[in-house]
């Protein structure tokens, strides 16, 4: 048992399959032991049992919800028995058991520790092809593990296949078992981990009889299909579960972070380590091979090989640095583990506060509410075309500062405990957030902002929380009634900026777009001027200025603030807008905003020229999409005469092997054909691409290039002149 061990620091959390509860500790010296914990699983119910097992013990508890019962078992199947004999109508249950451990003794992993004191290893995996032109596929023999490169810390470790032989990829496999064990990381990184190096691992593991005894406590990880909710899409992964340690995998991370910024164009690991500034754009130290290069590089030029594997891990690495500090401190509010935090909406965790609270105070807890559609926040868009002398005000977490000035508890809430707990962590994070303004010291600094960072989006869940069907302790009517006083907020202030001279932009829920050239210099003094119209607890920022704003229309503009060019908006940057348009928005944003850049006429014509010779790539025109559904999914959808038909699931069911839900499939428009005049009938995926048996329209890019010119051309100064040809 724990012991004397209780104050150290929480590093890792597993619940065997007895219920037995095993941890690891940060020793003082910065090591990882080892320990087991008391544990009881526990069930809230709707009924009492006639029932029980033994040992088990059954709590009435305070209050009227729809559980009134807490049973506690001594072991985890004494748990999954009864509640097997009970039904799923009559329980609710938190999981995983690790996420129960954690709130049955108030701990948090990671509690004490900083940041670099997080013991992390990147993983990257590089594999053999039967040629150049497939993709490697773990089921064939000959598609070997080449290489599996490691990074603990600033140190890099490459392990390499010492033959083509199966005793050489099994002597691999085991060296990476053994370098795990030996270093105890508690996390494991990687880019498009789940979907491919793991799961890659797995596989040839499975073939050479090669156990993936990769976690803690000497156990093997476990596989399972899972998905996420990305904003409004879902992705179909397999999951991968390490005992004690958490797997990171910093593809999905980077999609996370884009909900909210919405300003990446491609999720790829070098896309990513460019925009970030982790490897700059002149970067020659960064060595780059083509995929259908890698396993030639590996026989033929093995420096080089390695050189790109150490470049894969540092840039990892440094997406890690950026992404991961966020969740890092949020594992340290929930009770909760790092790969749960960083594959669960923020509903979820807000749940877990308010269970903890109910679980201690024995005290009942409510079911699922359903919540009616309510209005939401502000939003307009007032001009149209480019401002200069821009400033940007908001109000400091709106919704969270209105609940707190209502006071008011969600209606299921007996306890109380929403608008404390929501008072307590505004607290926290304004306690950091003034530390991560003055604290000198850069690496106390940055620690500082991501956890004022983490509480910021914990506040702000709140209020989603209650607008969320499903939510335990929801509550639609005070969702409602919090955005409309927010709309009344905002408009009182429009308004009031109105009055001294601001020509207003762009106003979204909590912020305001403005231009004023008279208050551009002192914004602090603008913002006196209209603070005096604020209930008491409501807080408005100045919150930056920009040299230009290019207004398109609601929610999508761009910004200039004399160093970098911020897009906001689907219209302006969609990640599904075929490469040549994208290419010709950004020229024509930065044009527009006074960047340098060239008007981005000359550059269409050019376009239009290669395009009706057909000379212009196919990468240049085809668009890409995320699969709403897998290929297997949409072939039954259609077979059953479902509608509509979509493009980019036409494509995938031409490739093989198919592409799971949620992967990026790229496809180009074929000619049309008796019959065949819809997308969807003539999507073809870029592999099929052949200049002369299967060509792209030219009719149809060159009608999207007169579109294009349609809608921004009047920007320019300019109408379009129109092409022959229909857009669909």
């Amino acid at each position: 048992m724990l012991g004397d061990a209780n104050h150290l620091p929480l590093c890792g959390v597993w619940i065997d399959e007895q219920g037995h509860a095993h941890v690891s500790l940060a020793t003082e010296a910065g090591e990882r032991t080892e320990a087991l914990a008391e544990f009881h699983p526990f069930a809230w119910l709707r009924e009492r049992p006639a029932e029980l097992p033994p040992h088990a013990e059954l709590a009435a508890l305070a209050g009227d919800g729809l559980y009134p019962f807490l049973v506690h078992t001594r072991t985890a199947p004494a748990h999954a028995a009864l509640l097997k004999r009970i039904g799923t109508a009559g329980y609710d249950v938190l999981r995983p058991l690790e996420c129960q451990f954690l709130l049955q003794k108030r701990r948090r992993l990671y509690d004490g520790l900083r940041f670099h004191q997080l013991r992390r290893c990147q993983l990257d995996i590089e594999t053999a092809a039967a040629g150049e032109d497939h993709f490697s596929d773990p089921a064939q023999p000959g598609d070997r593990v080449l290489a599996i490169g490691l990074r603990f810390g600033d140190r890099t470790e490459l392990l390499e296949l010492a033959a083509d032989t199966d005793d050489a990829e099994r002597d691999l496999l085991q060296a990476l078992n053994a370098r795990l064990a030996a270093e105890d990381p508690d996390t494991i990184e990687g880019h498009n981990l789940f979907k491919f190096d793991l799961d890659y691992l797995r596989v040839r593991g499975k073939r050479l009889k090669v156990p993936c005894a990769w976690g803690r406590f000497g156990q093997k990880a476990s596989f399972r299909n899972s998905r996420l909710k990305l904003a409004e899409r879902w992705l179909d992964f397999p999951r991968c579960d390490v005992p004690g340690r958490a797997v990171v995998d910093t593809f999905l991370l980077a999609q996370l972070h884009d909900i909210s910024s919405r300003e990446l164009t491609a999720y790829g690991l070098k896309d990513l380590a460019r925009h970030f500034g982790i490897t700059t754009e002149e970067a020659e130290e960064r060595t780059y091979l083509p995929g259908a290069q890698i396993q030639r590089a590996f026989h033929a030029d093995r420096e080089r090989f390695r050189a790109y594997l150490r470049d894969d891990l540092r840039e990892t690495a440094g997406l890690g640095d950026l992404l991961l500090p966020t969740y890092f401190e949020q594992v340290k509010a929930f009770p909760t583990t790092l790969q749960e935090a960083a594959l669960r909406g923020t509903s979820t965790k807000v749940d877990l506060l308010f269970l903890e609270e109910y679980y201690h105070r024995r005290a009942t807890i409510p079911g699922p509410v359903e919540v009616a559609t309510f209005e939401g926040g502000f939003s307009r868009s007032f001009q149209e075309g480019v401002f200069h002398d821009v400033m940007h005000f908001d109000v400091a977490s709106l919704y969270p500062s209105l609940l707190l000035s209502m006071g008011r508890n969600p209606r299921s809430d007996s306890q109380g405990v929403f608008i404390p707990l929501l008072r307590q962590l505004r607290d926290y994070r304004l306690k950091y957030k003034a530390l991560a303004r003055t604290e000198p010291d850069p690496e106390m600094r940055a620690e500082y902002a991501a956890r004022q960072a983490s509480f910021k989006i914990l506040i702000n869940s709140f209020y989603g929380y209650l607008g969320f069907s499903g939510a335990r302790f929801g509550d639609g009517e005070l969702a409602a009634e919090v955005t409309r006083r927010g709309r009344e907020l905002l408009q009182a202030l429009i308004e009031e900026f109105g009055k001294h001279d601001c020509t207003i932009l762009e106003a979204d829920t909590d912020g305001i777009y403005l231009a004023s050239a008279r208050w551009f210099a002192a914004p602090e003094e603008l913002l006196a001027k209209v603070v005096g119209i604020l209930p008491a607890g409501i807080e408005l920022e100045y919150d930056g200025s920009y040299r230009a704003m290019f207004c398109y229309k609601a929610k999508n503009y761009a910004l200039f603030d004399g160093e970098k060019v911020t897009i906001r908006g689907s219209a302006l940057r969609s990640r599904g807008i075929e490469p040549y348009l994208k290419k010709l928005g950004d020229q024509l944003i930065r044009h527009l905003l006074g960047t340098g850049a060239e008007s981005p006429l000359a550059l269409a014509e050019e376009f239009r020229r290669r395009i009706a010779a057909r000379t212009a790539e196919v990468r240049e025109l085809a668009k890409s999409e995320n699969l709403g559904q897998s290929a297997e999914a949409y072939e039954k959808f259609v077979a059953g005469g479902g509608k509509p038909r979509r493009a980019a699931a036409e494509a995938a069911l031409q490739l093989n092997p198919r592409p799971r839900l949620g992967d990026r499939v790229a496809y180009f428009i074929a000619p049309k054909q008796k019959g065949m005049t819809s997308d969807w009938q003539r999507a073809r995926p870029v592999e099929a691409f052949n200049p002369a048996t299967a060509p792209y329209d030219p009719d149809y890019y060159l009608a999207k290039l007169d579109d294009w010119l349609e809608r921004y051309g009047p920007f320019l100064g300019q109408k379009p002149t129109p092409a022959q040809g229909e857009l669909f």
